[in-house]
C-alpha cells in the first residue's frame, strides 16, 4: 500500500530522490561554484565571500591541510568556532581534503571538550582564540597533534579585520589567556595554503563527512557517522521539498543558528549553497539589538531557527519595524514550534513559520511541514521524499493510523551508526534500517505526523500520560509568559504531578493568574500543581531547553 503521506504531498514533489546526484559534499560545492562563481556565497561583519572567492580559499586550507599538517584521507579535524567565514573555509576545505569534520560547540567546558577530542580520535583542530584556552587545557587527553588559532577579525580585510581582533582581545578582553606549542595562526596557515594546490583526492559515497556529536544533555555524548551520502540526500530531499520557494542564486538566508549544529549545517550552509544563496552569518544571536540591526539591513529572503529564537525576536525592539517584504521562508526546527509563537510571527512578518522535525542521526530531516501552509497545524508536516515513517509500542509492533508510540524512520538520511559504539546503534538502528528516534507520535489519516513529545521526559500523573509540549504550549500563550518549561516532580499521592518554571514577560504575572489560566484549558491531571519563576531557563547551545537541567534545577516541590 502506498504511504498514506504521498496524498497530502504538493504538486511537484517527487516521492523519491535520487542521492548519486553529487558523489560527494565537495562536488556540490564544485557545482555552485561553477554555476554561481561571483555571486555572494558568505557575509560576516560586513565581509562576504563570493563563490569564486570561497573556492579560492578552500583550495588554500585543503592544500595547508595536506601539505603542512599532512593529514590523510579518514582523519579526523575538529571545528570550534561561531558563525564567522573561517567555518565554512575551514569546512568546505577540510572535506575537499578527504578529511571527517568533527564539529564543536565553542561553548564546551574542559570535560566535554575532552571526550569529544578524546573520542573522535581528532589529529587538529581549528578554534577561535576566545574558546583557546578550553584547548589548551584538554589537549593531554587527546590525539590533536595541529592546533589552528583564528582571530575574530582574521577574514574582514583591511585595518578593520585587525582593529576588531584587537579591541575583542584587550578592550573588551574577551580572550583568557592560553598556551599551545606550534600553534600556527589563521592567516598564516592561509598564506602558506595559498602558495600550495591541494592533491586531488577521490571522496566516495560511503566516506564519512561528519562525526556529528549528539545526546549531550542525556548522558556521554555520541557522535553520529554521517557520510557524503547521507548529507547528500538530506540535501536533495529538503531541497525538492522547499523547491517552489527557493529561487536559485536569489536567496538570501539569516543564519543565526550555529553552523556547527546539524539544523543549520544542512538547512542554511548546505541547502543554500547548492541553491546559489547567500548565508549572512551572524555569531552571536544572543546579541538581538545586534541581530534585529542585521535583519534590517539584510533585504532577506528567509530565515532558520528555533521557537526560543523566534519567539526573542519579536519581544525584541524595534523587530516589528524590520522590512519583511522580501521574506518568503520561515523554517522552525530543533524543538517543538508553539502555536503562540507561529500566530505572532506570521501577523508580524507576514510570512508563515514552517514547523520541521529531525535529528542529528537523520542528517537531520525527517518530516516538513508544505512551504505552501499558511496556518500554523501543530503538525511537523509529512515524511520528506524517500523517507519511511511507522509508530512502534513498547514492544516494538507497528501500531495503526491515529495511535500513538514511538516514531521510526528509515532513509538515505539515516546514519551509518554510532562512532565506536556498536552496543548503542544496536539499541536505536535496526537490521532493516529501521532509526527509534525516542519521541512520541501519531501518524494521521492524512499521513501529517504530529510529535507529542520525547519519550524520556513525559510525566506520569496517576497512570496518565503528560506530554510537557503540549502544558507549555498552552501556558506560553499567556501574555505575562515569555518562556516556560514543563517538568515532573514526585508526589506521594499521584506518582509525579506537573510543574511549571517560568520567565515572566510581565513582573506582575502571579503563580495563581497563571494557573487559574490553565485550569480553563487543561484537564484536571494536566494541570501545574507548582509554578516557579525564574531569570532565565536552562538552554543548549541553540536555545533548546534542556529538560534535564529544568529537573535538576528546578525539580523540587516548591514555589516562588
Amino acid at each position: 500500500m502506498e504511504n498514506p503521506w504521498f496524498a497530502s504531498y504538493p504538486a511537484g514533489i517527487p516521492h523519491q530522490i535520487d542521492p548519486s546526484v553529487h558523489g560527494s559534499i565537495d562536488a556540490l560545492m564544485r557545482d555552485a561554484v561553477a554555476s554561481f562563481g561571483a555571486a555572494p556565497a558568505f557575509s560576516s561583519f560586513g565581509a562576504t565571500l563570493s563563490y569564486d572567492a570561497l573556492d579560492a580559499r578552500v583550495d588554500a586550507f585543503a592544500a595547508f591541510c595536506q601539505h603542512r599538517l599532512g593529514l590523510k584521507p579518514g582523519e579526523r579535524i575538529a571545528l570550534m568556532m561561531p558563525n564567522l567565514l573561517q567555518y565554512p573555509v575551514a569546512l568546505f576545505g577540510a572535506l575537499r581534503a578527504g578529511l571527517c569534520v568533527v564539529n564543536t560547540n565553542p561553548l564546551y567546558t574542559e570535560r566535554e571538550l575532552s571526550h569529544q577530542l578524546a573520542d573522535s580520535g581528532a589529529s587538529a583542530i581549528v578554534v577561535l582564540e576566545n574558546f583557546a584556552h578550553v584547548v589548551a587545557r584538554s589537549l593531554r587527553h587527546s590525539a590533536v597533534r595541529h592546533v589552528v588559532v583564528t582571530r575574530i577579525g582574521d577574514m574582514v580585510p583591511g585595518l578593520r579585520g585587525p582593529l576588531m581582533s584587537f579591541v575583542v582581545k584587550h578592550v573588551k578582553r574577551m580572550v583568557p589567556p592560553f598556551a599551545i606549542d606550534g600553534a600556527i595562526a589563521w592567516r598564516d596557515a592561509m598564506a602558506e595554503g595559498g602558495r600550495l594546490e591541494p592533491h586531488p583526492v577521490e571522496i566516495a559515497p560511503e566516506d564519512v563527512a561528519f562525526l556529528q556529536y549528539t545526546g549531550g544533555t542525556t548522558g556521554v555524548a555520541k557522535g553520529a557517522v554521517l557520510t557524503h551520502r547521507n548529507m547528500i540526500a538530506n540535501v536533495l530531499q529538503a531541497g525538492a521539498w522547499v523547491a517552489s520557494k527557493v529561487r536559485r542564486g536569489q536567496e538570501v538566508v539569516i543564519t543565526a543558528l550555529p553552523l556547527y549544529h546539524i539544523f543549520a549545517l544542512l538547512a542554511n550552509c548546505l541547502l543554500f549553497v547548492r541553491a546559489g544563496g547567500h548565508n549572512v552569518l551572524v555569531t552571536n544571536p544572543r546579541d538581538l539589538p545586534t541581530l534585529v540591526k542585521t535583519l534590517r539591513t539584510s533585504h532577506f529572503t528567509a530565515i532558520t531557527g528555533v521557537n526560543t529564537l523566534f519567539n526573542a525576536l519579536l519581544r525584541a525592539p524595534g523587530f516589528a519595524d524590520v522590512d519583511f517584504s522580501a521574506l518568503r521562508i520561515s523554517l522552525s526546527g530543533g524543538m517543538a514550534t508553539q502555536r503562540d509563537v507561529a500566530e505572532r510571527w506570521k501577523a508580524v512578518t507576514g510570512c508563515p513559520l514552517t514547523e520541521a522535525y529531525g535529528l542529528t542521526e537523520a542528517s537531520p530531516a525527517v518530516c516538513i511541514n508544505p512551504l505552501e501552509t499558511q496556518e500554523f497545524n501543530g503538525t511537523i508536516g509529512l515524511p520528506i521524499p524517500s523517507t519511511d515513517v511507522m509508530v512502534v509500542d513498547d514492544a516494538g509492533q507497528a501500531v495503526g493510523t491515529g495511535e500513538s508510540g514511538e516514531l521510526c524512520v528509515r532513509g538515505p538520511q539515516v546514519m551509518r551508526e554510532y562512532w565506536n559504539r556498536p552496543e548503542e546503534t544496536a539499541a536505536v538502528l535496526s537490521a532493516d534500517g529501521w532509526l527509534h528516534t525516542g519521541d512520541i507520535a501519531v501518524i494521521q489519516p492524512d499521513g501529517y505526523v504530529r510529535l507529542v513529545d520525547r519519550k524520556k521526559d513525559m510525566i506520569l500523573v496517576s497512570g496518565f500520560n503528560v506530554f510537557p509540549n503540549e502544558i507549555e504550549d498552552v501556558a506560553a500563550s499567556h501574555p505575562g509568559v515569555a518562556e516556560v518549561g514543563a517538568i515532573g516532580v514526585a508526589d506521594e499521592h499521584s506518582g509525579e504531578v506537573v510543574k511549571l518554571v517560568v520567565v515572566r514577560a510581565d513582573p506582575a504575572l502571579t503563580a495563581d493568574a497563571l494557573r487559574a489560566f490553565c485550569r480553563e484549558r487543561l484537564t484536571g491531571y494536566k494541570r501545574p500543581r507548582y509554578i516557579e519563576f525564574t531569570d532565565e531557563l536552562p538552554k543548549s547551545n541553540v536555545g533548546k531547553i534542556l529538560r534535564r537541567e529544568l529537573r535538576e534545577r528546578f525539580g523540587g516541590a516548591n514555589e516562588g
